[in-house]
């Protein structure tokens, strides 16, 4: 929890986090799918009951966050969410709904199926993002043009995506606009450095994924662009 009072301290409305579900069907605000690296535990937490799993404690000292305890500390904060395996999403499709928290958080997933079942379980209220398939089509979408065809549309809220992958520039004007266009926001991820920050700025992104949220706060407030 440190990190997240963190950033809230910091003046954010938003954060982000991954999400995993213990075997026995808890769902904690974590990155790592093992407890190996950043915490004094070890094992794969899907494999594992939560009374095992809350024994370890990151960096040595803080316990896992609870996904329940996340949505329940800040009422207000706007939370993105990766599910990231496929125990997870009935967990936290329930924790959602009945943390009526479906309206402050966007879902996002690599896996475009565990998105699709989300979106299918909570409605169209709740925020998604695009996985590889739609980001691939939006690509696509913008090469061709302000009169490229987009099939079907888009079902998601915004495009989630790196600078780069598979070696293709995603992050660049062209698709911004193209995304803009089509009522799409884009976020970029995970952006550390400041003139990477400035030139994101410059191509109109709508949000700025990053490990340093102090560095980034400099760069809006530099940019006339900070709003907490």
């Amino acid at each position: 929890m440190p990190a997240f009072q963190g950033a809230v301290d910091l003046g954010y409305c938003y954060v982000e986090t991954d999400a995993h579900a213990t075997r026995d069907g808890v769902v904690l605000a974590f990155h790592d799918d093992k407890l190996d690296r950043t915490t004094d535990g070890t094992g794969i937490i899907a494999e594992m009951d939560y009374d095992d799993v809350r024994k370890a404690r990151i960096g040595g000292t803080e316990p896992i966050p609870l996904m329940a305890e996340l949505l329940s500390a800040w009422p207000d904060l706007r939370i993105n969410i990766d599910p990231k395996r496929n125990n997870v999403v009935e967990p936290l499709i329930g924790l959602l709904r009945d943390m009526n928290a479906t309206e402050r958080v966007c879902v996002t997933s690599f896996s475009d199926r565990r998105t699709a079942i989300f979106r299918q379980a909570l409605g169209p209220g709740l925020c998604t993002g695009m996985g590889p398939i739609s980001t691939g089509r939006l690509r696509f979408a913008s090469w061709m043009g302000p009169f490229g065809f987009v099939m079907g549309g888009f079902t998601e809220g915004c495009a989630q995506i790196p600078i780069q992958q598979y070696g293709i520039t995603l992050a660049d004007r062209s698709l911004v606009s193209r995304a803009h266009e089509l009522g799409l926001q884009v976020h970029v991820w995970t952006i550390d450095d400041p003139v990477e920050m400035h030139r994101l700025i410059d191509l109109d992104v709508d949000g700025i994924m990053t490990d340093e949220p102090a560095l980034l706060k400099t760069v809006l407030i530099e940019r006339g662009r900070w709003s907490s």
